[in-house]
């Protein structure tokens, strides 16, 4: 990558997150009838909220089927919510199609291999420190939290920033 996050961040108009391992901390809770609990930051939700609430798109393309979680982001204001995604670069060319979407201008943050095939294909490839050493090494930007621990606000508030659209006054209340 020629440029370093800092120049890339301005030009960023859509984010996606993987959920398991950056919107939690990739641990689930199974319970004996098979459900499985996972722990979300709230800081995060909120960052997610502002980031739709400024304008940014903000996406999900999880190979997770948890409708809670589907819930959860639908109370945020999130509407691509891609769950089950197993081939992951499907859904991410899909969303590219249906905005017309330009590569260099979007941030995509995962954990995992099953991220890798899109994170080569994005301007912002991004990850939680914990992340796999296969993911570090092809991100741009290494939040210094941990997956469910913030990675997904640090990177959202940066972003934010650096576009002036950050003020620390958004409405957090779900609609």
């Amino acid at each position: 990558m020629d440029k370093s996050y800092k120049e890339i961040f301005p030009q960023i108009d859509t984010l996606i997150f993987d959920v398991d391992g950056v919107l939690t901390n990739g641990m689930v809770t199974v319970y004996p009838n098979g459900e499985m609990l996972r722990h979300m930051n709230i800081k995060d939700g909120y960052a997610l909220k502002a980031a739709v609430k400024a304008g940014l798109r903000v996406c999900i393309i999880s190979g997770g089927t948890n409708e809670g979680v589907r819930k959860r982001l639908e109370n945020l204001g999130l509407t691509d919510i891609y769950l089950g995604a197993h081939n992951k670069i499907n859904q991410y060319n899909e969303l590219l199609e249906k905005y017309n979407l330009k590569p260099e201008n979007i941030l995509y943050m995962g954990d995992d291999i099953p991220d890798v095939p899109v994170m080569k294909k994005v301007g912002m490839p991004c990850c939680p420190n914990d992340a796999v050493r296969e993911v570090q090494q092809i991100s741009a930007y290494i939040s210094d939290k941990k997956g469910g621990e913030g990675c997904a606000r640090d990177v959202i508030e940066q972003v934010m920033r650096v576009q002036a659209k950050w003020d620390g006054n958004f409405d957090a209340k779900y609609d």
